[in-house]
């Protein structure tokens, strides 16, 4: 068992200075099992909303809640985002001596949702599976083929994490996304993830996606924004300077976690993935989560020009920048691109 310390530190943290502490990321990713280390399962404190029990309850929400106290988890808010402004009038009461841990499997409405509702009153935390730094460096070439995620990461074998990921991306696809209100086709959503995993670390080209699925090119952005706001997908933002050199404009795509990305590339072992063309954008991507994980920085991008100048990722901190360029390689150098 991997016991998340440094999540169970931030999560205390916030919840010493916040009444409503919003804990978002992907499903399986590990929210709940930390949320039940702050609230049993079997407490009248924690709702699941996928447990039609905990939906009973809520029938009545402001009945339901008004008089518990202490922490209260609220597990899957998406499926109820209409409780969010019942939680904003109970905590904005002084006779109210609870506060909120609220668990959300999609960002983009939720997010816009709480943020415009609770604003001032919440504070967020975006995890993912587990980082390498949770799992010491001996872990990182398994770390890599199978990814982040606790039930991928963990399984007895290859075949068994990679029965997982199947499943998890079916039930994304099939399930999760029409319980979350998205009427779109999953296979027309399994096509684009996958054409996506082989432009993993390439610049977004939405006319490109378009032609070859014979879709608008506004219908390509929404699957795309569909599959960022689930956690699947990074769109990292280019960096603009006011230099003279053209510079890229659009977003880099990256697959999240590296054990989808193998999975939808079809890579199943070790000597799959050495062998396999895209293991330099593998790398690429792998290195810039685990980068973004371990320093938490305040912004980061990437930049790059038309001309070929190009940095992986581009971390603001504290005030400072900092250029991180991801080359698999047994000779790593400075690329020109870093040193000016």
């Amino acid at each position: 068992m991997i016991i998340r310390t440094q999540w169970h530190n931030r999560i205390e943290t916030s919840l010493k200075r916040s009444r409503i502490l919003t804990l978002v990321g992907p499903r399986q990713c590990g929210k709940t099992t930390l949320a039940r280390d702050f609230v049993a399962e079997d407490s009248v404190n924690y709702f699941d909303l996928e447990d039609p029990v905990s939906l009973a309850r809520l029938d009545e929400p402001m009945t339901a809640l008004k008089s518990l106290q202490g922490l209260i988890v609220i597990d899957e808010i998406q499926r109820r985002p209409e409780l969010f402004p019942v939680l904003r009038v109970l905590v904005d009461r002084k006779s109210f001596a609870g506060q909120f841990l609220i668990l959300g499997s999609a960002s983009g409405d939720l997010l816009r949702q709480s943020s415009e509702t609770l604003a001032g009153r919440m504070e967020t935390l975006s995890l993912r599976g587990f980082s390498l730094l949770e799992l010491g460096e001996n872990a990182q070439q398994q770390h890599w083929l199978r990814g982040g995620f606790p039930l991928s990461y963990l399984a007895l074998s290859e075949v068994d994490s990679l029965a997982w990921r199947k499943g998890f991306i079916q039930t994304l696809l099939e399930r999760d996304f029409p319980q979350w209100g998205i009427r779109t086709s999953a296979t027309a959503l399994w096509r684009f993830w996958t054409m996506l995993a082989h432009y993993h670390g390439q610049t977004w080209n939405a006319a490109e996606f378009a032609r070859a699925m014979g879709v608008s090119e506004s219908t390509t952005r929404r699957y795309l924004d569909l599959l960022s706001d689930a956690f699947m997908v990074r769109q990292l933002q280019p960096w603009h300077a006011n230099i003279r050199k053209r510079q890229v404009k659009s977003p880099k795509i990256y697959i999240h976690d590296t054990g989808l990305l193998h999975q939808l590339l079809g890579i199943t072992n070790e000597r799959d993935l050495l062998t396999h063309p895209k293991i330099g954008a593998s790398w690429e991507g792998y290195v810039i989560e685990e980068v973004l994980s371990a320093v938490q920085p305040d912004d980061a991008w990437f930049w790059a020009t038309h001309q070929g100048a190009e940095i992986d990722l581009l971390l603001r901190k504290h005030g400072q920048m900092v250029g991180v360029e991801c080359k698999r390689t047994d000779a790593p150098r400075m690329t020109p691109s870093i040193r000016t």
